[in-house]
């Protein structure tokens, strides 16, 4: 069964329209590649020296510097069916009941059955994961796994170790072209409808405006997440749904975004001291980020315990697990316990883990930093927007519904996440997806093609609604949504939905910023269940008639429409 939504219909008339190009210059430079990968995390690299290995020329384009997406800030490690008394169909479990009916098992399949060949692969590449004296692997458990299985360096620096390793066999590569400080713009296509490449702004490159194009057999997007559309996330300033938005933009098929994952233990900080950019974490000139450093739930594996101001252990009897309960039950507890005390944060005492300042040395750096001591003190935590587990729709081989556009990471719905991501299946996704994307396109590419120069008037949002976008999805549409919520988010929304007459980074971003948020809310606002991440107090248990995914599309007058697939 398949319903569609059109304008006219209560809910959709309510929503504001939306650009499907973004307005920018005409490209005053181009160049020629065999591939274009857009992003430099775990997925874009990864893919990249695969593309490599089948002898083809890669761009990676990157919207800061290469080290400065999510993948560094992962802490808690890689899940993988590494211990001889662990099994595939054991892991397979855990990702299907985080998924709580939505995962797609054959994608499932594919990420247990070749996620440890793929995490020896980058052993193999120079990955230096932590061991045991007698050289074991130090396998530690995480949110809803029943089995110690995730492999992690530095104690909870996983994210950095896995990131260096990459880049520096990237910049090995002579024929790896990496092109630092480029935000792509938008999907060119040929005239049989394929990609064949992206426009981009490149600070400082050719022409005085920096907008210019690469051409490319192929396009992998791999540009991550987009956290940074709530007012407090654990992911970095860039995490702005270029990746997503682009897709919507092109006509792609996008799915689930409704499914945000909060990270139940974000470290929390007084908000009224303003945003605090994590150390290295990119400019604090960005108006309403808020950057929070993640408390990886490893440290809970580990022995460390949520409390409330009581000192009382609230998780005991919500979950089987309690504070190992997978991260949506997680982050409904520490909110639900926040809503009954009036408390903007919960507690998380790990002063009885062994070995904490050297088992989490990142973690003890960053507390330090805020003036808490974790071996003495109780850490102040609370959730924060962190993973999205939808995105842009792929096959199992990671193509999209536009011939010759893949994605992988964070910015792919490939189908293993459905409703709420297992802990640490992330970095494994990547690594499993690309290279399967890289099989895929190694298989044969077609000519280059001229694009067809598009006739959409663009248009972009001012760079100022970003806060206030910020601010009014945190308190409708985060955590805790109703209808009524959502119903005064996507108004919000449409007040900020006002084309700007001045274009720059700040603006492209703005506006990929409300082309998530609008196709966000508009999917929260129709499934009306609690499932997974996605948390209606209006509707508080999971219905079987909602077993399906939400699609949304942009059509011709930029109205954003919504298609109902039910699971067969």
């Amino acid at each position: 069964m398949r319903t569609t939504l059109v304008p006219g219909s209560p809910v959709a008339t309510a929503r504001a329209t939306l650009p499907r190009r973004l307005l920018a210059p005409e490209p005053g430079w181009a160049e020629s590649t065999d591939v274009v990968v857009v992003g430099s995390g775990v997925a874009g690299l990864t893919c990249a020296l695969h593309l490599r290995e089948a002898g083809l020329h890669v761009t990676v384009v990157t919207k800061d510097t290469v080290d400065d997406g999510s993948t560094r800030w992962a802490q808690g490690g890689i899940a993988a069916v590494l211990d001889p008394l662990d099994t595939p169909e054991a892991h397979a479990a855990d990702t299907l009941t985080a998924g709580v009916g939505l995962s797609d098992p054959a994608a499932v399949d594919v990420l247990v059955r070749e996620g440890p060949v793929r995490v020896r692969e980058l052993m193999r590449w120079g990955a230096v994961f932590d061991r045991y004296p007698d050289g074991e692997l130090m396998l530690t458990r995480e949110g809803g796994h029943r089995a110690r299985r995730v492999v992690h360096a530095g104690g909870d620096a996983t994210g950095a170790e896995v990131q260096r390793v990459l880049h520096e066999s990237v910049r090995r590569d002579p024929w790896i072209r990496l092109i630092e400080h480029a935000l792509v713009l938008d999907l060119m296509r040929g005239a049989d409808g394929s990609a064949c490449g992206v426009t981009l702004h490149v600070l400082g490159e050719g022409t005085e405006d920096g907008v210019g194009a690469i051409l490319a057999r192929a396009v992998v997007l791999a540009s991550g997440g987009m956290g940074q559309v709530y007012a407090a996330t654990t992911n970095p300033l860039v995490s702005t749904g270029d990746g997503v938005a682009l897709a919507l933009r092109a006509g792609a098929a996008v799915t689930d975004l409704e499914f945000v994952q909060f990270h139940p233990t974000s470290l929390f900080l007084n908000s009224a001291a303003g945003p605090k950019p994590l150390p290295g974490a990119g400019s604090a000139g960005v108006a309403g980020s808020d950057q929070r450093a993640l408390i990886t739930e490893a440290l809970r594996g580990e022995g460390a315990l949520l409390v409330d101001d009581d000192g009382k252990r609230f998780m005991v009897g919500q979950h089987e697990l309690a504070e190992l309960a997978p991260r949506d039950v997680v982050a409904k507890g520490i909110h639900r316990s926040m809503l009954a005390s009036g408390a903007d944060h919960v507690w998380l005492d790990a002063r009885q883990v062994p070995d904490l300042t050297a088992r989490f040395p990142t973690i003890t750096a960053f507390c330090l930093a805020a003036g808490v001591d974790p071996t003495a003190d109780l850490i102040p935590v609370a959730p924060a927007a962190h993973y999205a587990s939808g995105g842009v729709r792929t096959s199992l081989a990671g193509g999209t519904t536009i011939p010759g556009l893949y994605a992988c990471g964070e910015v792919a719905c490939t189908g293993v996440h459905g409703a709420n991501r297992l802990a640490s299946n992330s970095l494994l996704e990547g690594l499993v997806f690309a290279r399967r994307i890289a099989e895929q396109i190694a298989t044969g590419l077609p000519p280059q093609c001229d694009p067809v120069p598009s006739t959409v008037d663009g248009w972009v949002a001012a760079a100022d609604v970003r806060q206030p976008l910020q601010q009014v999805m945190t308190r409708g549409a985060g955590v805790l949504r109703s209808a009524a919520s959502l119903r005064a988010t996507t108004e919000a929304l449409q007040e900020l939905a006002v084309p700007a007459d001045r274009v720059n980074t700040a603006s492209w971003e703005a506006t990929n910023l409300l082309t998530v948020a609008a196709a966000l809310v508009a999917a929260a606002t129709l499934r009306e269940e609690t499932r997974g991440c996605h948390w209606r107090e209006d509707h508080p248990t999971a219905a079987p008639e909602w077993l399906g995914h939400l699609l949304p599309s942009l059509i011709e007058d930029g109205w954003l429409i919504e298609s109902w697939e039910a699971l067969a």
